[in-house]
């Protein structure tokens, strides 16, 4: 099953996971970059951030090349973000709803509080899918490293290797 990890990352919390993933299921991968960087430092990174994620904005990302009808697989990464996804992830799925369509989609999201859950609710009602094949939570993997987040991925990518 021929896997693609599309994911936004602000902290390196999000490329952690996609490197773990990657690396395990040989996947490919697409970072997403908005044309307008988001701040990363104080209450800017929250304000704005937050702000952008709350108004559903779908910020023009730089250019990228993938051809989604060469993956069986898709997984989406990204912080949560005042409870949602974040605002590059928005963008990726509008910009390719009909290609996600009949896809076997799955989700992981990093967050330092809570929100995941409604932030999978949200992106699967923004996809148009009534579950994802699997969907992982961690809280600060690359800021605080621990067995259960490894635990927590591997269990994911083996999920991800049922064909």
């Amino acid at each position: 099953m021929k896997t693609i990890i599309v994911y936004y990352s602000l902290e390196g919390n999000t490329e952690y996971v996609v490197n773990a993933i990657s690396g395990k299921l040989s996947a490919d991968v697409l970072k997403l970059a908005p044309k307008k960087a988001y701040s990363d430092k104080g209450f800017s990174k929250f304000f704005w951030g937050g702000k952008s994620a709350v108004m559903a904005e779908t910020p023009e990302l730089e250019p990228y090349n993938v051809d989604l009808s060469q993956y069986d697989q898709v997984v989406i990464g990204f912080p949560v973000w005042a409870g949602t996804f974040t605002p590059p992830i928005r963008t990726f799925v509008k910009d390719n709803k009909a290609a996600l369509k009949g896809k076997r989609i799955s989700a992981f999201a990093c967050q330092s509080g809570a929100g995941a859950e409604k932030a999978f609710a949200k992106l699967r009602d923004y996809i148009g899918i009534d579950e994802f094949y699997a969907n992982i939570i961690l809280i600060d993997p690359k800021a605080k490293p621990s067995e259960q987040n490894d635990l927590t991925i591997d269990t994911f990518c083996k999920k991800l290797q049922n064909d």
